[in-house]
């Protein structure tokens, strides 16, 4: 027996331990490697890693290195060695894009090539997965397992942890119960929890939809600015509330609200983005100045909730061709795709150009 937690727990541990600002130690065979998130190092600590005595390298995305005339040798990554007089400062404007218009000239960036990048590429995938900037300071280690609990920090297998963080975690039901709805008074809401300590996500059954026909559908992402504030920079909230008006009107339907918050990196960065975009940037060169792809959402996750919930096969409410491909994919069918153009207006209206001419949206 042993209470000890498993790998699927340690990893929720390194993420909550990154966001707080603690190193954990990436551990790969005989080499190792202590790993900082960026975004929450402060000076005392960047001072401890250089008392150290060896040169750290900070991790960056191959987006976030095109933008600073970084070469990625590893492809997917650029591993940038921080110079000995590099101040805190210095390493928030390598890994936050909010000052490149004032400062643009952050280098010349020196890049290391050769070895294995695998430490680096695991430690960005962990501080992506924390919702925080994809940029993190690593600094080899001859001595781990001593390192490791002199100080208490935790400690993550990588080879094992690089395979698991590639498959979306299961869920389980938590609870359901009646719930009705303006668009319908037989609304049901489902919990649902994934095992890997992330959040939670839901559906909204309508009515009695049959698990044996197609169900109107939709897969609708979580967005506090719209959904809930009414923002006018983005067209969710009157999707949200389009879907759901036209599953009560069908008497059947399963909205499912996923916890991806600005498709997929959290709201604190998508707040960078915005912040981005008042500078003259679209949406897709917003999300790739701060390291990430144009979209880092898990439609996977919504696929496994219909299959929990009994149903194969959708008509997808969605202008989106990529959740019509993942859930064919994932062993859904999707009968027909329902439209659902609402929501425009003079603020969004570059937002929707942009998503329908580089995201390929049907609008």
């Amino acid at each position: 027996m042993s209470l000890a937690p498993d790998l699927t727990e340690t990893l929720a541990r390194a993420r909550a331990d990154l966001r707080m600002g603690v190193p954990v130690v990436l551990r790969d065979g005989a080499r190792a490697a202590l790993v900082l998130a960026a975004e929450t190092l402060d000076a005392q600590r960047l001072a401890d890693l250089r008392a150290l005595g060896q040169t750290p390298v900070l991790a960056i995305s191959a987006r976030r290195a095109e933008t600073l005339k970084a070469r990625a040798y590893d492809g997917d990554l650029a591993r940038v060695i921080v110079p000995p007089d590099a101040t805190l400062s210095w390493v928030l404007g390598v890994a936050d894009p909010a000052d490149d218009l004032r400062t643009p000239m952050k280098g010349p960036l020196m890049t290391e090539r050769g070895g294995s990048a695998d430490p680096h590429r695991l430690a960005l995938a962990l501080v992506k997965s924390a919702r925080l900037l994809p940029a993190a300071l690593l600094l080899e280690l001859s001595d781990p397992e001593s390192f490791a609990a002199a100080h208490r920090l935790t400690q993550v297998a990588g080879p094992e942890a690089t395979a698991l963080m590639s498959e979306s975690s299961p869920l389980h039901p938590v609870v359901s119960a009646r719930l009705p709805l303006e668009v319908s008074e037989a609304g049901r809401l489902h919990i649902f929890r994934p095992e890997d300590g992330g959040e939670e996500h839901y559906a909204i059954e309508i009515g009695q939809p049959s698990r044996d026909a197609p169900v109107l559908s939709r897969l609708h992402s979580a967005c506090f600015t719209g959904d809930l504030l009414g923002s006018l920079k983005c067209d969710c909230g009157p999707q949200l509330r389009g879907a759901l008006a036209q599953m009560g009107e069908a008497g059947a339907g399963v909205l499912l609200y996923l916890n991806q918050e600005g498709r997929g990196i959290g709201l604190a960065n998508k707040m960078r983005a915005y912040s981005l975009q008042d500078q003259g940037f679209d949406t897709v060169e917003a999300n790739h100045r701060l390291g990430f792809e144009d979209d880092e959402r898990d439609f996977r996750i919504g696929a496994e909730i219909l299959k929990r919930m009994g149903f194969s096969s959708v008509r997808l409410l969605t202008n989106n061709p990529g959740k019509i491909a993942m859930m064919e994919e994932c062993g859904i069918t999707v009968t027909e795709r329902v439209p659902l153009k609402v929501g425009e207006n003079v603020h969004n209206r570059a937002y929707l150009a942009t998503k329908a001419a580089k995201s390929g949206h049907l609008l």
